[in-house]
């Protein structure tokens, strides 16, 4: 059962105090004083964890968030097995929809009139608040190639706008968002399966859970209308690819005493641009491309067909990049605000010096400052 939390505090306050309302962390969407009557539920210290849906401030635009237990992990790279300790968490229920994605889109727009009216200035003193906004697309046609439609799975940006768009949710509004690392995309694929599927080894039945191997007509499928993982998941078997925070080489090294790692240890920190890891298959994988463990790599061929130069830092102009979207973590823990940039910014200054190269000088893409105010001011400029 899908839940809206909503924050009425002095509504909640009065129930609570006559001991009749049970949702007492009002000011923590998804999670639940005592256990729901229905719907599935993990059980932590803080509480009950169920499925929740959260709003884009300032749109009628909604996601769905789903629990995923905390547990170990037994993640293998290559000759090496990290076995990691995964603390709970959100997943969002599938992957990123152009419906959400074209709403960042369109901070450069608003970014730039804000720059032509002198509002909401980047300084030194507001600039850990910043998101670069994507440059307008150079050719609508090609990345839209795979559909454009609400309820298909945004595709063809980068890892860096991938988390800069994790980067404005959070800022906008009061959770914490971000790309999940590899072990846990891993971990949350699995369900709690030791299988090549979430579902089991055959994979004559993928296709109940799956658009793959050029099911649709050489487009991505509407999100959610596959069977979900025993967790509520949809679509952590092909579609689109999904971004996660790691590099595809070299693996993790994990604890020096070889004791548990925490997740942030299991990940491979990116040292170069290329290549990065891409989860799950896509819609144009073979079965054995979309298995819980397989994985793609992205490169620089992805940006083969892009003109500018440096090519651009939000999106890929290939087939390759076409294949490619992400979807959100929350972790229950969220990290204090100065941990949080780690997994929203550009890993290499070369990223974001093409980055700024390509705002500062030729004007494409936008920064600006993201929070909850800005709804507010995109309504007095419009």
């Amino acid at each position: 059962m899908l839940r809206v939390i909503t924050t009425f505090p002095i509504a909640i306050a009065l129930l609570a105090a006559v001991g009749i309302c049970p949702q007492l962390h009002a000011e923590t969407p998804g999670l639940m004083a005592e256990p729901p009557a229905e719907g599935r539920s993990v059980k932590t210290d803080q509480g009950y964890m169920v499925e929740y849906t959260d709003t884009i401030p300032g749109t009628d635009v909604t996601f769905a968030m789903v629990p995923v237990p905390g547990g170990e992990y037994e993640f293998k790279q290559g000759d090496k097995t990290l076995h990691v300790q995964i603390e709970p968490f959100w997943m969002s229920k599938t992957e990123v929809t152009w419906a959400e994605y074209k709403k960042f889109m369109n901070l450069a727009i608003v970014f730039a009139k804000f720059d032509d009216q002198k509002l909401r200035q980047v300084t030194d003193e507001n600039k850990l608040d910043a998101v670069t906004a994507p440059s307008k697309l150079y050719d609508p046609g090609f990345t839209y190639d795979t559909g454009d439609e609400p309820n298909q799975p945004a595709v063809s940006m980068t890892q860096f706008a991938a988390k800069q768009y994790t980067k404005w949710l959070s800022l906008l509004g009061q959770n914490f968002y971000r790309l999940p690392s590899e072990a846990e995309w891993e971990y949350a694929c699995r369900a709690g399966s030791t299988t090549l599927y979430s579902f089991g080894d055959d994979e004559d039945e993928l296709e109940e859970y799956a658009w793959y191997d050029d099911m649709n007509d050489m487009q991505t499928g509407p999100v959610g209308k596959k069977k979900p993982n025993a967790w509520g998941l949809h679509d952590m078997h092909g579609n689109a690819g999904e971004w996660v925070l790691d590099s595809a080489n070299p693996p993790a090294d994990g604890p020096a005493d070889g004791s548990k790692a925490t997740v942030d240890q299991a990940v491979s920190w990116p040292t170069e641009v290329f290549p990065r890891v891409v989860k799950g298959g896509s819609w144009d994988s073979m079965a054995d491309e979309c298995t819980v463990t397989s994985r793609a790599e992205s490169s620089q061929d992805w940006k083969s067909f892009d003109p500018n130069v440096p090519s651009s830092s939000w999106w890929f102009a290939s087939y390759e990049g076409q294949l490619v979207g992400f979807r959100l973590v929350r972790p229950l823990q969220a990290p204090e605000r100065s941990n949080r940039e780690k997994y929203w910014q550009a890993d290499l200054p070369v990223i974001l010096d093409h980055a700024n190269r390509r705002i500062d000088e030729e004007g494409k893409g936008e920064r600006g400052i993201v929070d909850p105010e800005l709804p507010q001011a995109i309504e007095k400029i419009q």
